[in-house]
């Protein structure tokens, strides 16, 4: 799973502790995985786990799954070990450094059972699923300051694909709120990879539309029989662009910026191709993902700095964390 840095203006643990966070994320997913995954194929009840029974399952007990029956199931070693195949090395980070005690409960992840998972995949998805919550509340909080999420990020499509798609090794800035000369500026979405820095501005305005693009200011969006005008999604992936760039140089990070204008459920029509801007549309977003899920290269020193040098310059809007429980003890 990609690791969420930035959330808009959240407040994020990585501000605080970039170079501590990344391999205690991963650790964490890993530990809970292996506990929940062992259980599971022994066949023992998950006591911590808390499971609500469907309507299905009150008028048909389930059976108790068995070592032997689960083998039944012919997984592959693929789909196994599927969840667990990425190596993170982070070259400023000390592997056996061990997460400070007060910081438990902002730490803690302990997943439940809503429904019993027949197969190892269905145990994944489910787990994955309640990992992207505990995700959130990661780019949100911090042992002493929390943020107020939008609750549309947790029904966010993209947000829980690339999350739950990519390595853990790829850090994701998403729709962050960026100071250029004290003024709040929000760009798109910045995928940093060991060996590059992804710029992607995403186009989803109606299913199956066709934007008809050129180097005007406007281009056109076709859907059905209707053409609207629409402004030119260039002018805001170019200026993101330039912003990150902008930051990169004052920090001297050495990272290639390549730019993606994306929809996965519309078309481009662009005549001829433009440098550095790839067009990825409902046609090739599939094989786009795959390609940047099947990255094993680990954390890298630029990207972690490339990540500092951002993070430097987000807006943070954060409240302490003794004012929230006074105002849920009010409520």
């Amino acid at each position: 799973m990609a690791q969420l840095v930035k959330l808009q203006d959240y407040i994020s643990r990585y501000e605080t502790a970039l170079t501590r966070y990344p391999t205690q994320f991963v650790r964490l997913k890993q530990i809970q995985w292996e506990r929940v995954k062992t259980q599971w194929i022994s066949g023992e009840e998950l006591p911590d786990w808390e499971h609500i029974e469907t309507e299905a399952e009150i008028e048909e007990p389930k059976e108790r799954f068995t070592f032997l029956k689960k083998l039944m199931f012919k997984r592959s070693e693929a789909e196994e070990e599927n969840i667990e195949e990425v190596d993170v090395e982070n070259e400023l980070i000390d592997k056996d450094e061990v997460i400070p005690e007060d910081e438990t409960t902002t730490l803690f992840f302990e997943p439940k059972i809503v429904y019993h998972p027949q197969t190892l995949e269905e145990l994944k998805v489910m787990f994955l699923d309640q990992f992207f919550h505990f995700q959130i509340k990661w780019a949100s909080s911090t042992l002493r300051e929390k943020s107020y999420v939008d609750p549309k990020f947790l029904r966010d499509t993209l947000l829980r694909n690339i999350l739950q798609q990519l390595p853990d090794s790829y850090l994701i800035f998403y729709y962050p709120i960026i100071k250029v000369k004290k003024a709040p500026v929000e760009l798109d979405v910045v995928i940093l990879t060991p060996t590059e820095c992804i710029c992607i501005t995403v186009v989803e305005h109606d299913n199956m539309a066709v934007y008809v693009g050129n180097s005007e200011r406007f281009w056109t969006k076709k859907v059905g029989k209707i053409d609207k005008k629409m402004l030119n999604p260039l002018i805001q992936l170019n200026r993101m662009e330039a912003v990150v760039s902008q930051i990169f140089t004052a920090h001297e990070v050495d990272l290639p910026i390549r730019k993606v204008l994306l929809s996965r459920n519309g078309y481009f029509d662009y005549p001829g191709s433009i440098y550095n801007v790839q067009f990825i549309d409902k046609r090739e977003f599939p094989k786009w993902l795959m390609h940047l899920k099947r990255s094993s290269s680990p954390m890298k020193r630029m990207q972690m700095h490339a990540a500092q040098a951002i993070l430097h310059q987000v807006q943070t809007t954060s409240f302490n964390r003794d004012i929230w429980n006074v105002e849920n003890i009010e409520e």
